[in-house]
């Protein structure tokens, strides 16, 4: 496989790199570069997050050595799970049994944080991170926890992290750091840092964000940091998880945000053109010969065109995007069924 077929494969399905030339670049030199994406383990996997995970797997087929960085440390300043490390660690290890039901592959690893911020290194590290970036900026950054900047006030440790997010990075010693786009704050402040200190400067790459199946609210990282509709474990009848049964992944559906003809902060198209068709490669709508029979789309182009021409009605559409969906997540499921 060559540097551009590599490309082709990590490039598909994102939102953004950056920057494109420099990760070419790499490719040309380097068969094994070095990635990282960081969970924190705060409960099981949604489906939103299946689209990083099987981006993981992507970049293991191009090439890379890829380290799944288990954010447990992070997740306890975070206040998840109660701040409980024993069912922290606990959410990790089953975060882990998911990516390796899903076909972890040669190249792909694990780390605990609690184990590199142990290193000798680490500590001076974060500090020196942290000396590179103002406190507005860092509070500015508690958009990657999934707080907002006056929060950073709930106590001293939450403005730890965007240091410590960062000094993962260089300690990790990877060329790319991956993840959804409500991390691109993280990963700008980290090339940022990079680029001050001298240090080689981390690519970034970023995949899209499945919107909450409620809807409602504003996507707009890109600009100001500012995720409130994403997908996201803290509300339960907003997601599904990749361990649900097929029974729940349809109720939730049929019960999602999802006007007619409207493509943008819709979840029910969202799965479809993220997930589906590059798992799937096609979608099949099953509808009656009176409403123009079985349709098969070969394409996101093709779904998005007939969706905004309201050729498609909502109800036929879940129905075929919850049977999608059950059938990418079935890995997750057969690994936590006894």
């Amino acid at each position: 496989m060559d540097a551009t077929e590599r490309f082709d494969i990590v490039h598909r399905g994102t939102k953004e790199i950056l920057v494109e030339q420099e990760l070419r670049d790499l490719l040309a030199r380097n068969d094994h570069p070095r990635a990282y994406i960081g969970y924190e383990p705060s409960g099981m996997f949604t489906v939103g997050q299946l689209v990083t995970i099987l981006k993981v797997l992507d970049l293991a087929r191009a090439g890379f050595d890829v380290t799944i960085f288990l954010a447990d440390m992070h997740a306890f300043i975070n206040d998840k799970l109660g701040g409980s490390l024993d069912r922290i660690r606990e959410a990790g290890r089953n975060m882990e049994t998911v990516v390796r039901a899903f076909g972890a592959e040669r190249g792909i690893e694990f780390a605990w944080a609690s184990q590199l911020s142990a290193t000798e290194s680490y500590l001076p590290r974060m500090l020196r991170s942290g000396k590179a970036m103002s406190l507005a900026r860092a509070k500015r950054a508690m958009s990657i926890m999934g707080r907002k900047e006056e929060e950073a006030d709930l106590d001293a440790a939450k403005l730890f992290y965007p240091a410590m997010q960062v000094a993962d990075i260089f300690e990790l010693k990877v060329d790319v750091a991956l993840g959804g786009l409500d991390q691109r704050r993280a990963h700008v402040l980290a090339r940022e840092v990079a680029q001050h200190y001298g240090w080689p400067v981390p690519i970034a790459i970023h995949t899209p964000l499945i919107s909450s199946l409620k809807g409602g609210g504003r996507m707009d990282v890109a600009t100001d940091g500012v995720v409130e509709n994403k997908m996201s474990k803290s509300d339960p009848t907003s997601a599904i998880y990749v361990t649900d049964d097929e029974a729940t992944i349809r109720d939730r559906i049929q019960k999602a945000f999802c006007p007619q003809g409207e493509v943008a902060g819709n979840p029910i198209v969202e799965l479809a053109r993220d997930l589906l068709f590059p798992q799937l490669g096609s979608l099949t709508i099953e509808r009656p010969a009176k409403h123009g029979g079985p349709l098969t789309l070969e394409n996101v182009t093709l779904l998005e065109q007939k969706w905004t021409a309201k050729e498609i009605h909502p109800l036929d559409l879940k129905a075929a995007v919850a049977t999608g969906i059950a059938q990418v997540m079935a890995p997750a499921r057969r690994a936590f069924t006894p």
